[in-house]
């Protein structure tokens, strides 16, 4: 008579107490796990009820290396570690600028501990936690004030809620702008209470199209830099300065939303026509408003620097305890913005910098270095270093394109989506981008300490020697 296949199943006790699970207990817990093991043994009954042979797949221990390797894949955490090779330096959906090492080590030594966020050691009495951003924007910028909250959306709002709730905002048609994820101006606008006037056309609005404008209900005028688009051909704008002397005639404060947030001139990495923080404020712009985590290269935040009378109204606004900052953000901001202090740092130390100022001979040197190596596994067809453009990416500088080195990858027996799901989805996560029925793999924005892990994450995902 045959034996019975369903009596060589273990019991779940006897696969609990095998190492690789005796092991896991603290991390996940008897109950946790004794439903995996039920989960593991109700897959092998399925197997045995088709008519499959489970010869080596019964044991005890077998059958804790697939629950530990099932609790790994259903546990492992949302928000992982990515390698970006896809070029893009401020890549949205990897959550833009990759912070500095003096910033990511301040938000950690935040994080585990106390701070005196809101005391002054010195008095020993209670302060804003925007002390320790003000200073160090101010010296940057040259604003006789500022403050941040938690993006710059949060800052254009605040700011007109605060200076302009029920009235006026003239702003040009040219700059009523989507800045992402379906937030425009106008709605940002409408959610501030303030009224939008728009003024001019798409591609020409004058200096003339603002006076004719402004009324008793006008509380502000506004500049907006459109980031993530550019209208060419038979265009004009209205200068900032000019802006700013219509505000000054009329006594209505200028608001000057920059986007991106540059501390540097980005011509030097050969970029045209994102503005600087600075020459906004030296311009004569009330407010400026930008990011902390693009061109920045800091964590996320909304900055806004400018006039002291009005970045107080700001901070005195309800509005502001359900935007402000918290501790590791600012500790990491604080810290960003300090590297700043040494232009020749920042262009070192802030990875966004140092990617867009790495030179192509860098690039080049790297690629072929990637490429010989890949070479290497038995799994790839094909891996070439080539030049290649890529662009920075995160709704900045949308049209000017940096040249950089690639290395354009094959494998044997996987297609090149295959290929990039199995790297997205590998022990490392590894994102590159697909061209001409290639992976490409772009140096630009793969720091230097990953490149072996790259060449790993390949090799496991063609299953190459």
């Amino acid at each position: 008579m045959a034996q019975n296949p369903y009596r060589d199943l273990p019991a779940v006790h006897d696969v609990l107490e095998m190492p690789p699970l005796r092991d896991l207990q603290g991390a996940f817990g008897r109950d946790v796990m004794t439903e995996a093991v039920r989960a593991e043994l109700d897959e092998a009954r399925q197997r045995i009820q088709r008519g499959e042979t489970l010869d080596g797949h019964v044991a005890a221990s077998g059958l804790a290396a697939r629950v530990a390797q099932r609790l790994g894949r259903k546990f492992q955490a949302k928000l992982r570690s990515v390698i970006n090779a896809t070029g893009i330096v401020l890549h949205t959906n990897l959550g833009r600028a990759p912070m500095a090492e003096a910033a990511a080590a301040a938000a950690c030594q935040a994080a585990q501990g106390y701070l005196n966020l809101e005391l002054d050691l010195e008095t020993g009495k209670r302060s804003s936690r925007q002390v320790a951003i003000r200073e160090w924007v101010c010296r940057l910028t040259g604003a006789e004030s500022a403050t941040a909250v938690n993006n710059n959306a949060a800052a254009t709002v605040i700011a007109l809620r605060a200076l302009c709730h029920g009235k006026e905002v003239i702003i040009s048609r040219g700059q009523l702008i989507e800045i992402g994820g379906s937030f425009r101006i106008p709605e940002i606008m409408g959610v501030s209470g303030a009224i939008l006037r728009e003024v001019g056309t798409t591609n020409i609005t004058r200096l003339a199209d603002f006076e004719r404008a402004i009324g008793p209900d006008t509380a502000a005028l506004m500049n907006v830099h459109t980031s993530n688009y550019r209208v060419s051909g038979f265009t004009q704008a209205v200068a900032l300065a000019d802006l700013v002397e219509l505000g000054k005639k009329h006594r209505l404060p200028v608001i000057d939303d920059i986007g991106s947030g540059a501390l540097v001139d980005f011509a030097r990495f050969g970029f045209q026509g994102e503005p600087l923080a600075r020459d906004s404020v030296a311009a004569g712009a009330d407010l400026v408003l930008f990011s902390g985590d693009k061109l920045l290269g800091g964590p996320q935040a909304g900055i806004l620097a400018g006039k002291k009378e009005w970045i107080q109204k700001i901070e005195k606004d309800p509005l502001m305890r359900a935007f402000r900052l918290d501790k590791m953000t600012l500790a990491a901001l604080e810290a960003t913005l300090r590297i700043y202090l040494n232009e020749d740092a920042a262009l070192r130390d802030v990875p966004v910098l140092s990617m867009l100022a790495m030179p192509l001979e860098t690039l080049r040197r790297r690629a072929e270095s990637l490429a010989a190596s890949l070479r290497d596994i038995d799994g790839i067809h094909r891996a070439e270093a080539c030049q290649d453009e890529a662009y920075v990416g995160g709704g900045s500088l949308p049209d000017q394109a940096m040249p950089t080195w690639v290395v354009e990858v094959e494998a044997r027996h996987v297609s090149e989506a295959e290929l990039a799901q199995r790297l997205r989805t590998g022990q490392r996560a590894v994102l590159g981008r697909i061209r001409d029925c290639k992976l490409i793999l772009d140096l630009r924005t793969v720091l230097e300490q990953h490149e072996h892990e790259v060449v790993m994450a390949v090799l496991a995902a063609v299953g190459g020697a």
